[in-house]
This record gives C-alpha cells, sequence and structure tokens, in this order.
C-alpha cells in the first residue's frame, strides 16, 4: 500500500488542523495538500507545500517589464504571452514541494533533472520497506526493435508469466538476504549502508522535491510525453492534475504551447511555407535527413 496507517493517521491530522494565513494562496491546491494518490503498485504522489499561483507569475512580470505589459489585459492573457515568448523567471516565483515514494530505477531518471532541491530517504540510517514495483502485465514488453531506449509489443502468456515470477523471486530474495546480514543473530550484523547494495533497482525509495513552476513545467513536458517511460510517466500525469489547479492559467498555457505545440527548423518552415503555396514536398527535395523528414510527418499529421 502507498502509506501505511500511521502515515495516513498523520495526514489526516495535518488535513483537520487548518490554520489562518496571509500569504496568497491557490484554492486549487488547497485541496491537493497533504493528500496521499497511489502511483503504480506501491508509490505516491503527495503537496507537503507550495508558494504563489497564477497571480504571482502576473506580479513578476509587471515588476520586470514595468510598462512593458500595459496591452496586456487580463492575467491569463499575460501569462500566455509570457509562455508563447519562452520567459522563464516570472514562472520562477512558484515553487512547489512534494514527497514522492518510488522505485528506484524511476529516481535514477527523476534525478537527471538536477533543478530541484531533493532529500531522500537513506538507507544507511533506516531500513528500507519489503516493497518492490512488479509491473503488471501489460506493462511487460519486449524490446522496441526500432528505438533503443523504448518498448515493443507487450508480451503475453507464458513468457510474461515467466518475467514475473522471475521479478517477484528475485526481488524476495534479495530482501531476505539484506534482512539476513543487517540482523545476523549472534552477530553485529553488516551494516546498513554496505547491506543495501545487494537491493535490487525496482525496491521503492522516497523524497521530499521542491521545484519552481519553469522547471516542474520542464520535468512535464518531457516526463508526460507520450515517448516517455510508462513508470515515470504515470508520476508526470499524477503531478499534471495537481499543477493544473495549481495555476490554471499558466498550465492551460503550457499545455497549448508546450505538450500540443511543436517547434519547427528553420528547413521544416520553409517546407510548410511551399506546401501552402501547392508545392509537393517530399523527404528527397525537402532537405531533411531521414530521421527530421520522419518527425516532420509526425507532426503534420498527429491529432490532439
Amino acid at each position: 500500500m502507498p502509506v501505511t496507517a500511521e502515515q495516513q493517521a498523520e495526514i489526516d491530522a495535518q488535513r483537520n488542523s487548518p490554520q489562518s494565513t496571509l500569504r496568497a494562496v491557490a484554492p486549487g491546491m488547497e485541496k491537493h495538500l497533504y493528500t496521499a494518490y497511489p502511483v503504480l503498485d506501491h508509490g505516491l504522489v503527495r503537496v507537503i507545500d507550495y508558494m504563489g499561483d497564477d497571480a504571482a507569475i502576473c506580479q513578476a512580470a509587471r515588476v520586470s517589464y514595468g510598462k512593458g505589459t500595459k496591452s496586456v489585459q487580463n492575467d491569463e492573457g499575460l501569462i500566455r504571452y509570457l509562455m508563447r515568448h519562452w520567459h522563464s523567471t516570472p514562472f520562477e516565483m512558484c515553487e512547489i514541494k512534494l514527497h514522492v515514494k518510488l522505485p528506484v530505477f524511476v529516481a535514477r531518471q527523476w534525478i537527471r533533472h538536477r533543478t530541484a532541491n531533493v532529500n531522500e530517504y537513506s538507507a544507511r540510517y533506516s531500513i528500507l520497506d519489503r516493497e518492490f514495483y512488479i509491473p503488471a502485465p501489460e506493462a511487460l514488453a519486449a524490446q522496441s526493435v526500432v528505438n533503443n531506449q523504448g518498448r515493443g509489443e507487450a508480451l503475453s502468456g507464458d513468457e510474461a508469466a515467466r518475467v514475473l515470477k522471475i521479478l517477484t523471486e528475485d526481488a524476495m530474495r534479495c530482501y531476505d538476504h539484506y534482512e539476513e546480514m543487517i540482523n545476523d543473530e549472534g552477530q553485529a550484523g553488516l551494516a546498513r549502508e554496505l547491506a543495501r547494495m545487494n537491493l535490487p533497482a525496482n525496491i521503492y525509495t522516497q523524497w521530499y522535491w521542491k521545484v519552481d513552476l519553469h522547471n516542474l513545467l520542464h520535468f512535464l513536458r518531457l516526463r508526460a510525453d507520450a515517448h516517455a517511460q510508462y513508470e515515470i510517466r504515470v508520476y508526470a500525469d499524477a503531478i499534471c492534475k495537481i499543477t493544473a489547479d495549481w495555476v490554471p492559467f499558466a498550465y492551460k498555457a503550457f499545455a497549448d504551447y508546450r505538450m500540443g505545440g511543436a517547434t519547427l527548423s528553420s528547413t521544416a518552415l520553409d517546407c510548410v511555407r511551399r506546401m501552402l503555396k501547392g508545392e509537393a514536398v517530399t523527404h528527397e527535395n525537402s532537405g531533411m535527413s531521414k530521421g527530421e523528414w520522419r518527425e516532420f510527418e509526425a507532426v503534420l499529421q498527429s491529432e490532439k
């Protein structure tokens, strides 16, 4: 389960003890505070704290640009302008702190986003729980033959059952040995910082992750994308829902310009202009490589 009975009791106590404040609050975010949203089989995402809202973005932009924003008629229009023109610092005025429980191999992907403050559960001082990510059968897939980072067709039948059996038995065996090493009867036991090295990458860890909105949106653009690995994408999807309630104007602009938009090279843009003039543009006369042309076609043919 994502949270223990003790953790849930602590969460309930925090949610039942509201305090008055003079700070700006985002009503859409208040409902998410301390609520643990389950992800994967044992994971979770919950909001610990946040700062700022859509108004904070506009406030920062108007301080920065002064009279330059007088022509923008409303906050949503200003935020869309900022997003459209790739401004960043106004979005950095908002921050969020999340408690995330996730498999170690997902954490190793996640930590590549080096623009956040992270404090992770320490297996040097504490004993890790016997919790491992075991994929649902439909999430088991063969290696893609066209993408070295991707998955191909889903495994099925006996092959899927065989893989699940290996994953489960290996995880449990490693944890049995982990417990044995740190709890040797009559012996001091191996140091926890050494015993942990025997644990597999699908064991769960936890951390607090604090990031500003600008860098959060960059994370979501990459990790909520359909091409991202499933196991990190489901965390990004959960965070997207929270962010949409926290800063609705900013998230709507982000979904429009970043998630739903596309960036074209000068060569690709020239091809679009030629197409609008009625010219038949093909890979052979486009000036693009095979990979660029394939991606260009995908942009033109995609349906949202």
